[in-house]
C-alpha cells in the first residue's frame, strides 16, 4: 500500500460531497450488463468508489481514499447507529457481494466471477477509508478506449433500489450510444431509433436484475422490477422513461424502453452554457419554431390525422400541442404515405386500427415513437405484401363495385371500417382549432 502524508490524503484524495455531486461514473459495458450479486448499499458504495478514480490517472495499487462524513451523507445517514450500520455493510459487501461478468471470446463466451472490493480500511478515531479494488476490476474502470458508458454520480446517490440503479445504468449504456453517434454521425436513422428505444427480452431482463427464481409472477415482476425503479429514474435523474410491453402471442415477451432526456440547464461537470446570448443559436431556435409552425399547419390538413382521430389514437385536444403535431407530420406521415402506396389508404386505417386494439400504456410525449416504431416495424416485416394472384381486382360501373377475377368483395372495401365516436364536443373544438389556424395563416 502507498503511504503517504495525512495532508496529501486530505487534499487530493478525500473528495468534498459538492465535489463528488459533479463527478461522474465511467464503466465498461460488459460490468454495466453483468449480474450484481449485492444488494443496494454494497451496490452504491462500488458506484461511489468509483466516482473517485481518475481514468487518466488511475490510482497506485488500485487504492482510494473517502471520508466516513462523505459517506454518511452520500446514503443520507445521521443516526447514532450509522458507524455500526456501516460496519455491517463493508462486511456484506466483501463477504457476499460480487459481479458475474459475461464476455463475448472467440467462438463463444467468457465467465468471471470478481469481489471488486476486497480491502477495506477504517479507524474509529479518524474520518479516512481506505478502499482497494481487486485487480481484476480495473481494466472495466480505467483505460477504456470504446465500449464504455459514462453518467452522473449524483443521478445514482438518489436512487434507492437495487434494481433503479441496474436498470439506469442499462439505460444510460444505450442513450450514451445515441448522443453519440446522433453528435458524430456513423449510423443509420433506425439505428438511432434503437438506442433510444431499446428493448430486452424478460428473459434477459431477469438475468440483468437478477431474478431468475424471485418475482415469478409477472404483476410483481413488473411492479418491482420495471414500473417503481422507472419512477425512481423518472423523479431523481436526467432521464424520462417509459415502457411497452410487447406480447408474442398471449405471452408478454419483451419490453421496449423509451428514453428522453430532461431539459438540463448546466452540463455534468457544473458548467453553464451561455446560450441566450449566441446569436446563431437564437437564429436556429427561430427558423425552428418557423419551422414547426409549417409542419403543424399540415399535419392539421392531413388525412392520416382524421385517420388518428377515429382510431382513438389522437384526441382533438392533442391537436393543440403544436409540437406533438409537427412532429407526427416529421417522423410518422411519411412512412403512412409509404404504406399507402403499397397497401392504399384503407389499409393504413386497418394497420392504425390493429395499432390502437394492441397499444398497452404509454405516456404522451413517446406517442410519436410508439407510432414510428409500429408503423417500420409493419414495413420491415413483408406483411403489407401480396402475391398478385391473391389481390382483388375491381371494376366499377355506373355506381357499382364488382370483382373481376372471381374473389368475394370484402366488406372493408365498401364500407366504413370505423366507427367515428367523436363526441360533439370534441368535434366542435376540432373546428374551432382548424379555424383559428386557418385565420391565424390569413394574417
Amino acid at each position: 500500500m502507498s503511504s503517504i502524508t495525512e495532508n496529501q490524503e486530505q487534499k487530493k484524495q478525500v473528495k468534498s460531497m459538492d465535489e463528488l455531486k459533479k463527478r461522474k461514473v465511467v464503466e465498461h459495458n460488459d460490468l454495466i450488463t453483468s449480474i450484481a450479486k449485492m444488494d443496494k448499499t454494497p451496490l452504491k458504495i462500488f458506484e461511489l468508489a468509483v466516482s473517485c478514480i481518475d481514468t487518466d490517472n488511475p490510482p497506485k495499487d488500485n487504492i482510494i481514499y473517502l471520508s466516513k462524513t462523505e459517506l454518511f451523507a452520500f446514503f443520507e445517514v445521521s443516526d447514532n447507529d450509522k458507524h455500526s450500520r456501516f460496519k455491517q455493510a463493508i462486511e456484506k459487501m466483501q463477504k457476499q457481494a460480487f459481479f458475474e461478468i459475461k464476455e463475448e471470446k472467440d467462438k463463444g463466451y467468457k465467465f468471471k466471477s470478481i469481489v471488486p472490493i476486497p480491502f477495506v480500511e477504517w479507524t474509529d478515531y479518524n474520518d479516512k477509508v481506505t478502499i482497494q479494488f481487486q485487480p481484476q476490476i480495473m481494466p472495466y474502470l480505467i483505460d477504456l478506449k470504446k465500449n464504455f458508458t459514462q453518467y452522473a454520480l449524483s443521478d445514482v446517490m438518489e436512487l434507492n433500489s437495487k434494481y433503479s440503479i441496474i436498470l439506469y445504468k442499462w439505460l444510460s449504456m444505450y442513450y450514451n450510444q445515441y448522443e453519440h453517434y446522433k453528435a458524430k454521425g456513423g449510423r443509420r436513422e433506425e439505428q438511432l431509433e434503437q438506442y433510444s428505444n431499446p428493448s430486452i427480452s424478460i428473459k434477459e431482463l431477469r438475468l440483468l436484475t437478477d431474478t431468475v427464481n424471485s418475482r415469478k409472477q409477472f404483476t410483481r415482476f413488473n411492479n418491482d422490477i420495471l414500473k417503481r425503479p422507472l419512477e425512481e429514474i423518472n423523479a431523481h435523474t436526467h432521464f424520462f422513461v417509459t415502457y411497452d410491453k410487447i406480447k408474442k402471442g398471449r405471452t408478454i415477451d419483451n419490453i421496449q424502453f423509451h428514453i428522453t432526456k430532461k431539459g438540463q440547464p448546466q452540463e455534468l461537470n457544473g458548467e453553464y452554457k451561455i446560450r441566450e446570448q449566441d446569436s446563431a443559436y437564437l437564429q436556429g431556435k427561430a427558423d425552428k419554431e418557423v419551422n414547426q409552425q409549417a409542419l403543424f399547419a399540415e399535419a392539421m390538413q392531413s388525412l392520416y390525422t382524421t385517420s388518428l382521430l377515429e382510431s382513438s389514437l389522437l384526441s382533438p385536444f392533442d391537436m393543440q400541442d403544436i409540437t406533438l403535431m409537427a412532429n407526427l407530420q416529421l417522423e410518422v406521415y411519411p412512412l403512412y404515405k409509404q404504406l399507402e402506396e403499397i397497401v392504399g389508404l384503407q389499409g393504413v386505417k386497418k394497420h392504425l386500427e390493429y395499432v390502437s386494439n394492441k397499444k398497452l400504456d404509454y405516456s404522451k410525449p413517446n406517442l410519436v415513437k410508439y407510432l414510428k416504431t409500429a408503423v417500420m416495424r409493419y414495413l420491415e416485416s413483408g406483411d403489407t405484401k401480396q402475391p398478385e394472384e391473391d389481390k382483388t381486382r375491381y371494376l366499377k360501373t355506373k355506381g357499382n363495385v364488382k370483382a373481376v377475377n372471381g374473389n368475394k368483395i370484402p366488406d372493408h372495401r365498401y364500407k366504413s371500417a370505423y366507427v367515428n365516436e367523436t363526441t360533439p364536443e370534441e368535434q366542435k373544438e376540432l373546428e374551432r382549432i382548424k379555424k383559428q389556424l386557418s385565420d391565424s395563416m390569413k394574417k
